[in-house]
């Protein structure tokens, strides 16, 4: 059955201040016993500290965080060169999957740069799968730009095969499509999904200020800046087809993630997501 989970780039402070073991008991407390690793140095104590929670306090890992590039020893993996680093911690904590977060916007400038990208991509995914690990890519709203009649999000998965994707509806309404659809697109490919709503946030006074004094360049500022990121079920994306979507497109872990909390705390908007999800329905999936 799919679980939700956190991911964990929202947790980055409190890793820092309170470590990963106390903040993930004040997340399982909230009722997530699934987590998304990222934006946490991997190194030995902090690994521990996750193994830990993983045995005392029963947090899954759903996976965790690579890019290609980089060096030994750096975090998020570098594939090209510490592949069997990342296997190794992927099995100390009990997953098999490894996710990309995002393509080097260098990449972007062309088609061209975006396939080859696309094919290193398939040269890690392969290698790591000879240790029994998967890697998944990370979509953003920029992965759905129109390059040579495709979006840059097909060009990566057709010419890396052997990758899977981790579908960010946030991401894809921000990117102009449907997230029901684009789950069915990607149907069977699809093993992690984040559960990001998507809210448009009050005009501030500043803006509306400017519209009335003609200053129509910083009101343009302050209109185009009301799309925010939200806590689920406090935006506009209709979970209660988003998540029974997600279970169909073959979603083992559904991730709740807010980019921007807007001077909240991370454990409330964890709490408010959680609620929500509840309260639609989905109280079997925690």
């Amino acid at each position: 059955m799919a679980k939700i989970g956190v991911q964990a780039m929202m947790l980055k402070d409190s890793f820092a201040e309170i470590g990963p073991f106390e903040t993930l008991r004040k997340v399982a407390d909230i009722g997530y016993k699934a987590v998304e690793v990222s934006q946490i140095p991997m190194d030995e104590k902090n690994i521990a500290e996750l193994e830990r929670s993983r045995g005392e306090l029963g947090v899954e890992f759903a996976a965790l965080s690579a890019q290609l590039d980089g060096e030994k020893g750096a975090t998020p993996y570098a594939l090209a060169v510490d592949i069997d680093r990342a296997a190794a911690d992927c099995k100390r904590l009990g997953t098999d999957m490894l996710r990309i977060g995002m393509l080097p916007m260098s990449e972007l400038r062309s088609e061209e740069r975006v396939v080859d990208y696309a094919k290193r991509v398939e040269k890690a995914a392969q290698a790591l799968a000879d240790h029994g690990v998967t890697l998944y890519y990370h979509n953003h709203h920029v992965d759905f730009a129109r390059m040579g009649g495709r979006y840059v999000m097909d060009i990566l998965a057709e010419e890396a095969p052997s990758i899977g994707l981790e579908i960010d509806v946030h991401w894809v309404q921000r990117g102009g499509l449907d997230p029901v659809r684009t789950l069915q697109k990607y149907a069977g490919r699809t093993a992690m999904v984040h559960l990001k709503d998507y809210r448009i946030g009050a005009l501030p006074e500043e803006g509306i200020a400017a519209y009335e004094s003609g200053d129509f360049a910083a009101f343009m500022g302050h209109f185009k800046d009301v799309v925010q990121f939200a806590e689920v079920g406090e935006g506009n994306l209709d979970f209660a087809s988003i998540v029974p979507s997600a279970i169909d497109a073959g979603a083992k872990y559904l991730l709740v993630e807010q980019d921007q909390l807007y001077g909240r705390g991370v454990f409330d908007v964890l709490q408010t997501s959680h609620d929500n999800l509840v309260s639609l329905g989905f109280k079997n999936l925690f």
